[in-house]
């Protein structure tokens, strides 16, 4: 009888754990202090020296099958030479230099008027080649370099930075060069909100320019792959500023027109073995408009065979159990879910919350009026939904969580961070989550992500380790 009652009592406690792990996922225990994170200084930022000097450097993909490169920078003066990009073969003794001519903007906002904004595609590239790029004339020359990917295929490994809502506070310097020591990246996925601008009075332009100055390092070197979120829109009626995203399409182009697109708000890009669709939370979505209506060509398009990875960027998650904008990405989500699970997406990166979490393979599409099934479900073919939120923006930590921890939250932490997405081959990629501690990144949550067409299986995780 006593060996019946132990044994009723052992199955219970593991009933009972078994019920916390899939109903309650993981809060972690961290606690970062949630006041908001001091800004650096706008003079922390300075231009670079020399006359005209070319300065806010970054690039991105230049075309849909990484054989293009934009090259972006911004010159106070446009005079001769400003709005060249000179580039060359890095292992090459550099005599055969390339020129490629940018287009030249600027735009005036408020009170503020912005330097000469040059934008050159490079095209015709070789894959998986170093070089060199020149900006700049006479003493205000300034070299950088990237790195072309891999040819398109499905067994390629490649390495993703994942970053959000970065800003350009203290926690944001820590959370860029966290990233940026760690040698494996390649390139970054950026789930929307750059420099928040918007968070100062009139809009402050300036921003703009400082977070371009404060990125520069890493985004110069390296293609950011760009998401627009809500603080790009810089929709400000008060002071006649009436052009959403007006600055920000003005300072950072993308390939959209290689994928049909008619929008740079939302387009696509092949990348070793993924297949890129970047999406706008803040832009019409439900059925016949201009974005539903591509969302729709584009993914027949997707051939798993050569890109087996399946990656979306959108800013406004779509499972998030903060309190922060929750629900904000329900309507979304109702519109596009069912694509996403009939067409096999593997992960959704999202920002927009400011903390950190990580989802379990759940879809909600089975409800209708009359069944009451409303719900998330465990679904093997439905993307893990990544918020990646916690880049360390002025408006500080989102710490305020629905509580009990709903049945489709894995992983979530009110902490700031990045992540990286290593992808193996067609079948695995390693991803892991680094929590920006004690002035290092501490991987706090991490799994092996199995591709959903071609290993739809169950996949476990870990957290807590060290680098």
């Amino acid at each position: 009888m006593r060996l019946n009652r132990l044994a009723f009592v052992f199955s219970t406690a593991v009933l009972l754990s078994i019920f916390v792990v899939i109903h309650g996922g993981v809060t972690s225990s961290y606690v970062r202090v949630a006041e908001p994170s001091e800004e650096m200084p706008l003079e922390t930022f300075p231009p670079p020296a020399g006359l005209n000097a070319p300065e806010q450097v970054h690039i991105t993909q230049g075309d849909h099958a990484g054989r293009g490169m934009i090259i972006s920078w911004v010159t106070p003066l446009n005079v001769e030479g400003s709005n060249v990009v000179k580039y060359w073969i890095a292992d090459s003794d550099g005599s055969e230099k390339k020129s490629v001519p940018a287009s030249t903007s600027s735009y005036r906002y408020y009170d503020y008027t912005s330097g000469y904004l040059h934008h050159a595609t490079i095209k015709g590239l070789k894959y998986d080649t170093k070089y060199f790029y020149q900006l700049g004339t006479g003493r205000s020359i300034r070299q950088f370099f990237f790195v072309t990917p891999p040819k398109v295929g499905p067994d390629v490994p490649y390495t993703f930075g994942v970053i959000g809502d970065l800003g350009q506070t203290y926690a944001s310097n820590q959370t860029l060069y966290n990233y940026m020591s760690n040698p494996k990246g390649q390139a970054v996925l950026f789930a929307g909100d750059l420099s928040y601008a918007d968070d100062h009075p009139n809009h402050d332009q300036r921003k703009w320019d400082s977070y371009g100055r404060f990125v520069e390092p890493c985004a110069a070197y390296q293609p950011f792959i760009w998401a627009a979120g809500n603080h790009e829109i810089d929709y400000a009626q008060s002071i006649g500023e009436t052009q959403p995203f007006k600055p920000y399409k003005h300072r950072y182009h993308v390939p959209y027109r290689a994928s049909k697109s008619t929008s740079p708000l939302w387009y696509s890009i092949k990348r070793a073995s993924a297949y890129i669709i970047v999406l706008s939370s803040y832009s019409a979505y439900d059925k016949y408009t201009p974005q539903n209506s591509w969302l729709e060509d584009e993914l027949k398009k997707v051939n798993r065979s050569e890109t087996p990875w399946l990656i979306v960027l959108v800013h406004a998650p779509w499972y998030n159990s903060n309190n922060y904008h929750y629900m904000e990405g329900e309507s979304m989500r109702v519109t596009f879910e069912p694509w996403f699970v009939q067409n096999k997406v593997d992960i959704v990166f999202a920002g927009h919350v400011h903390a950190y979490e990580r989802s379990e393979r759940v879809s909600n599409i089975k409800y209708n009026i009359t069944d009451g099934m409303s719900y998330p479900v465990k679904d093997q073919s439905a993307p893990v939904y990544i918020t990646i939120g916690d880049g360390g923006n002025i408006e500080g930590i989102a710490n305020s969580y629905t509580d009990p921890q709903p049945s489709y939250s894995a992983y979530r932490e009110a902490s700031f961070g990045h992540a990286i997405l290593d992808i193996k081959n067609r079948t695995h990629a390693h991803y892991t989550w680094h929590r920006n501690q004690d002035n290092e990144p501490v991987i706090a949550d991490s799994i092996w992500l199995k591709n959903r067409f071609y290993l739809p299986e169950e996949e476990t995780a870990s957290v807590d380790s060290r680098v």
